[in-house]
């Protein structure tokens, strides 16, 4: 490991001539640039044919970062087919949910059930590894790209039968789980089953679905489908070299594959972070937090972010002055040990030319652009290894699941204008905005180090749960899940016994209706000051106490929050989806009992995060989110980091617009 934060990022000489080269790594040395991501749709490049390689581009490439002292994440390249080897093994190309097998074209656009698939591109990874194991720019492995993207073609079928057959053993276990009595679907022979797409079980698109058990599961064999295309070249990677960490680039809260099935078979996480247009700061931090959560609060490599821009949007504005720092530093402050750009010179041609770069068309260096990266380049050095392996302090979960995201959007009724990951970020932003640390968790974490619980739409609830957050509470601790939470078992079938389900005791209430309402329809809940939308549970407390009440029809003043003493802790349901300020208030109340509302708490656009580094040091990160200066007041001693300044409890800090700092608490 370097001794300070990995810098650098995507890049692709082959389009270039070698004098460029030399002008690249030059830049690269202004800029800081220690480490290059290489080879990523190189495929083509390096296996021209099926049995011919040509590893002379990458040759060159590692032993000029060798000897320019950079680091390189090498990358099998198997993330887009070479059009050899669409022509020659036309099995290989995606049947989309429509049917429709498609041509050569784009990326993404493997079958992962093709054997011809599986067979080239381990091949490719074999001869990778062989070729550049125990090399000395070699600092990890980055296996094919994004993965994502569903296939229903006969191969995927029948691996989805096989599948099948490994998870449920016999025809009545699979009848019983998907409910098949309903409309007549029992199966009797595991031929007759067909992956759920537009021409077998969905209308109206892939969240339509007459039955969501089977689309449930065929969600999961994607994951497992594309995790053993993973596997297989990680595989072949290992024969050869046994000791350099394997990755692949994640997508931040991607709904089409459960991460928490990849986790363990990756070295390190590592993700590419695109956040949407105008989303608020936790959106990105939400996402950090999830990719750390993944590896139990391992540090995660930040791989592609942008230096200005994108370019596959409609509208693609740049990052004003400053935010391109703070993103960065925002990553750090949440586990990032490295930071890499996509990308590092500007493609020539194809749909990412207009894709923001650290160098541009023309080569410059002095560009407004290259002096950010540069002066970023600058502060990594003076932040050196001091966040390097750092964990966070976190007394705060909150459970995030794949199961429950797709039971809850493929769900017919009560509403589908219920969005989980809208749902889970408003809890985590107002935990983070109130100043608490987050860990994000599956539901199999270990939860006895946390106080505070959040399970927010934990609609599809799985194994001893319940019992695990029925511990949390007894101890003391507070427990917080929400409308639509404890409706199914893991495949997808109602309790039968009260909602929510096994969540019902430390809950302390029962639901026995719900009331579903269009946008424009607001809710009035007066005690907190706030509306709510969408879902409307009418709940019926049996010990627990009403903390806000709905003010509006037939069930005005009936509970919309409520909180159930248990053991030594609580347990809260929040019955509605209500707007930022309820959950803000909401939240501040449980946060509070546990002392977990940091002393900066309140000013608007500042975020703060906790890290300990391995030898014990507590480091505090403040960001500033705004266009405008902030003031606060030291309530430690502590340096700065960044400045070497150091300042005594009582102390005014001042930061910039979108300034950073980085305390050393003593």
């Amino acid at each position: 490991m370097t001794g300070r934060i990995r810098y650098g990022g995507d890049y692709n000489p082959e389009q270039w001539p070698e004098e460029v080269w030399d002008e690249d790594h030059r830049l690269f040395t202004k800029a800081g640039i220690d480490s290059l991501t290489v080879g990523v749709f190189s495929w083509s490049l390096t296996q021209p044919a099926e049995d011919t390689y040509d590893f002379a581009v990458l040759d060159r490439v590692l032993d000029r970062a060798a000897a320019e002292n950079r680091e390189v994440c090498l990358a099998t390249g198997t993330a887009a087919l070479p059009p050899w080897l669409a022509r020659k093994y036309p099995e290989v190309g995606r049947t989309d949910f429509e049917g429709r097998r498609h041509r050569y074209g784009q990326r993404h656009n493997f079958c992962p059930s093709s054997p011809a698939y599986r067979r080239l591109a381990t091949a490719l990874a074999d001869r990778l590894a062989e070729r550049y194991a125990g090399h000395p720019a070699l600092v990890a492995w980055h296996i094919n790209n994004e993965y994502g993207g569903a296939c229903y073609c006969e191969l995927c079928a029948e691996a989805f039968r096989d599948w099948l057959r490994g998870k449920y053993g016999t025809l009545d276990a699979l009848n019983d789980a998907w409910c098949t009595t309903f409309w007549s679907h029992r199966y009797t022979d595991w031929d007759q089953i067909e992956p759920p797409n537009a021409l077998t079980e969905h209308w109206r698109g892939p969240d339509h679905t007459a039955f969501q058990g089977t689309t449930l599961d065929y969600f999961r064999f994607t994951t497992d489908a594309l995790l053993g295309c993973f596997l297989a070249e990680k595989e072949a990677i290992r024969r050869h070299d046994t000791e350099t960490p394997v990755t692949t680039n994640f997508m931040g809260i991607f709904r089409p594959l459960d991460y928490h099935r990849w986790a363990p078979h990756l070295d390190f996480a590592s993700w590419d972070s695109y956040p949407p247009l105008d989303a608020p700061p936790t959106w990105s931090a939400l996402a950090h937090d999830l990719m750390r959560g993944l590896k139990d609060g391992a540090p995660f490599w930040l791989m592609e972010q942008t230096p200005s821009t994108t370019a596959c949007r409609d509208v693609n504005p740049l990052r004003r002055p400053g935010e391109l720092r703070l993103a960065t530093f925002q990553a750090v402050a949440h586990g990032a040990d490295a930071a890499l750009y996509f990308q590092l010179r500007a493609s020539r041609g194809a749909c990412e030319k207009y894709h923001g770069a650290v160098i541009g068309h023309a080569g410059r260096d002095d560009t407004r652009v290259f002096h950010e990266v540069a002066d970023l380049g600058s502060d990594l050095e003076l932040l050196g290894d001091a966040t390097l392996g750092a964990r966070t302090p976190a007394r705060v979960a909150l459970l995030f699941d794949w199961d429950s995201w797709w039971a809850l959007e493929i769900s017919d009724g009560p509403s589908r204008l219920v969005r989980y990951q809208e749902v889970v970020h408003a809890y985590y932003r107002a935990a983070r905005e109130s100043g608490a640390d987050v860990d994000v968790v599956p539901q199999t974490a270990d939860l006895t180090q946390y106080d505070v619980v959040l399970a927010p739409v934990l609609h599809l609830v799985k194994g001893d749960l319940a019992e695990r957050l029925e511990a949390v509470a007894t101890r003391g601790g507070s427990v917080l899940t929400t409308f639509l939470s404890g409706r199914v078992d893991e495949h997808d079938r109602a309790f039968l016994t009260d909602v929510p389900g096994p969540l019902a005791a430390l809950m302390g209430i029962r639901v026995d209706e719900w009331d579903a309402r269009p946008p424009e329809f607001v809710q009035p809940v007066p005690e907190l000051a706030a509306e709510a939308r969408f879902v409307f549970e009418l709940v019926l407390p049996r010990d627990a106490e009403p903390v806000a009440t709905y003010g509006a029809d037939f069930y005005a003043g009936t509970p919309a929050v409520t909180r159930h003493p248990f053991g030594a802790g609580d347990g809260w349901y929040v019955a509605t989806a209500l707007d930022q300020p309820g959950v803000d208030r909401v939240m501040r109340r449980i946060l509070a009992r546990h002392d977990l509302i940091g002393p900066y708490a309140g000013h608007e656009g500042l975020e703060t995060a906790n890290r300990v580094a391995p030898d014990k040091t507590r480091l505090l990160f403040l960001l500033n989110h705004t266009a405008e200066p902030v003031r606060l007041t030291a309530h430690a001693t502590a340096t700065d980091l960044l400045t070497g300044k150091e300042v005594q409890s009582g102390d005014p800090i001042a930061l910039d617009p979108r300034g950073v700092a980085v305390l050393r608490l003593q």
